[in-house]
C-alpha cells in the first residue's frame, strides 16, 4: 500500500476538519449568490477551489465556512448576514452532503452519518461593529468563531498587516474575548498581531484557535504564529491550523507577493480580489514574473516545526481555499489534503499522531470552549458593554 493509500484510508476514519474556506465570499464575488450558476453537486474547476466532489475526494469530514467580508465595507453587518444566509442555502441545497453544525457532537454525528459538518466562522471583528449584542447575534445564527482582525486594525485590536495603534487588544478588545468565552465562541487568532495573540491569550478562559496560520520561524510572515505564541499553546488547550496559502509558507513568495498586490492596486483593484478580471492581471504579472513555487512539503515543513514547539495536540488544518488566488503544487484544491497526509506519513508521523491533526484536535477545541461556557453562564450574565464605556 502506497502512503497516498494509507492517507486516503485514514481518511475516512478521521476525515479533515478545515479551519476556513472562503467559498461564500466567491459565490458573491463570482455570481451574487446565484447558487444555480455555481452549482457545487458538480466540479466547478474552472471557477473554485470547492465543490462537492472534490471534498468528498479530499476526505473533508467538516469544514467552517468564512463568512468573512471585506473590512473596508460600509455595511459590514448586512453584509456578513448575507454570507451567513448562502452558507444556510448551500446546506439546505445539498442535505445528503453537508449538514448544519454548531456542537462537537453535531460533528460526530455528521461523521457518523458520513456528511460534511458545516460550521461557520466570521473572519474580522469589523463584523460586530463594536457592538456585544450584534456578536451574540451571530453566535445565535451558528457562528462558531471570530477571527479578531482581518488585515485591518478594528477599533480595539491589531492586526498583523496595519500599523499598530491599539498595542494588541483595548479593555473592550478583553471584554470582546470575555463574552466570547461565555457563548462557547472561538478566539481566533489568524490575521492578528503578535501583540493582540498575546494579550488574548492573557483574557481567555477557554481555547483558542487560529483557523488558517502557519509558522513564522519558517516563513516570516508577520500573518505567522511566532514561536512564543506557538509555545503556549499547550497550556492553553488551544489549537493552530496550517494554512496552505503560497505567501504565508514560502520565504520566497512573501517578496514576490508584495510586488504583485503592489500591481493590483495600479490597476485599480483591491489586492485581494480574485474576479475574473483581477485574475487576468494577477496572470499577466506572473508571466512576467514567474511566481515561486509552494509544496506539499513546504506545508509539511511548517507543520514539523509546529509540532516540535507545541505538540502534536494542538495541531490543525485550515487551508483558506477560494480565499486565495494561488495555491501549492499537491494542494491545488479541496481534493488534496490526502498528498498532505501522504507526506507526513513518509515523515515518520504516525497514524494516532495524523488523526488528532485531522479531526480529533478540532473537535476537541470546540468542545472544550462549550464546556467552558457552560460555566461561565451559570455565574455571568451577558455583557453589555460598549466601546465608549470601556475604552473613553
Amino acid at each position: 500500500m502506497t502512503s497516498l493509500d494509507e492517507a486516503r484510508t485514514l481518511l475516512r476514519e478521521f476525515p479533515v476538519v478545515d479551519g476556513h474556506n472562503d467559498l461564500p465570499w466567491a459565490l458573491r464575488e463570482q455570481v451574487r449568490y446565484d447558487l444555480d450558476a455555481r452549482d457545487i453537486a458538480g466540479h466547478q474547476k474552472a471557477h473554485l477551489h470547492t465543490d462537492i466532489p472534490r471534498l468528498r475526494e479530499g476526505g473533508v469530514g467538516a469544514q467552517y465556512w468564512s463568512v468573512y467580508v471585506r473590512s473596508d465595507l460600509p455595511d459590514a453587518v448586512p453584509a456578513t448576514l448575507e454570507q451567513i444566509d448562502c452558507v444556510r442555502q448551500l446546506i439546505a441545497r445539498y442535505p445528503a452532503d453537508l449538514v448544519p453544525a454548531r456542537t462537537a457532537a453535531d460533528m460526530e454525528a455528521a461523521r457518523a452519518e458520513g456528511r460534511i459538518a458545516s460550521l461557520m466562522g466570521a473572519e474580522g471583528g469589523h463584523s460586530i461593529a463594536n457592538s456585544l449584542g450584534t456578536l451574540r447575534g451571530l453566535h445565535a445564527l451558528g457562528v462558531r468563531y471570530m477571527t479578531l482582525t482581518h488585515n485591518d486594525n478594528v477599533d480595539w485590536a491589531d492586526s498583523a498587516t496595519d500599523e499598530p495603534r491599539t498595542g494588541g487588544l483595548s479593555a473592550f478588545g478583553r471584554e470582546v474575548v470575555r463574552e466570547m468565552n461565555r457563548l462557547g465562541m472561538l478566539v481566533d487568532l489568524s490575521h492578528v498581531a503578535a501583540t493582540t495573540m498575546r494579550d488574548a491569550l492573557d483574557a481567555t478562559t477557554a481555547p483558542v484557535i487560529f483557523s488558517h496560520s502557519s509558522s513564522r520561524a519558517v516563513c516570516d510572515h508577520p500573518r505567522n504564529i511566532p514561536d512564543d505564541v506557538l509555545e503556549r499553546l499547550p497550556a492553553n488547550g488551544g489549537v493552530a491550523m496550517v494554512t496552505f496559502v503560497p505567501k504565508f509558507v514560502l520565504q520566497a513568495a512573501v517578496d514576490w507577493t508584495a510586488a504583485a498586490d503592489e500591481n493590483m492596486r495600479a490597476h485599480g483593484l483591491h489586492h485581494l480580489d480574485t474576479s475574473p478580471e483581477a485574475m487576468k492581471i494577477h496572470r499577466a504579472f506572473e508571466e512576467r514574473n514567474p511566481r515561486p513555487i509552494a509544496t506539499v512539503s513546504t506545508v509539511a515543513d511548517h507543520l514539523d516545526h509546529m509540532r516540535e514547539v507545541a505538540g502534536v495536540d494542538h495541531l490543525g488544518i485550515g487551508g483558506d481555499f477560494d480565499g486565495t488566488a494561488f495555491t501549492p503544487d499537491g494542494l491545488n484544491d479541496v481534493s488534496g489534503y490526502p498528498n498532505l497526509i501522504a507526506e507526513l506519513l513518509d515523515r515518520g508521523w504516525s497514524k494516532a499522531d495524523l488523526a488528532k491533526l485531522t479531526w480529533q484536535n478540532a473537535v476537541r477545541v470546540l468542545g472544550a470552549a462549550e464546556d467552558v461556557a457552560h460555566d461561565l453562564q451559570a455565574t455571568r450574565a451577558p455583557s453589555n458593554a460598549t466601546i465608549e464605556s470601556l475604552d473613553g
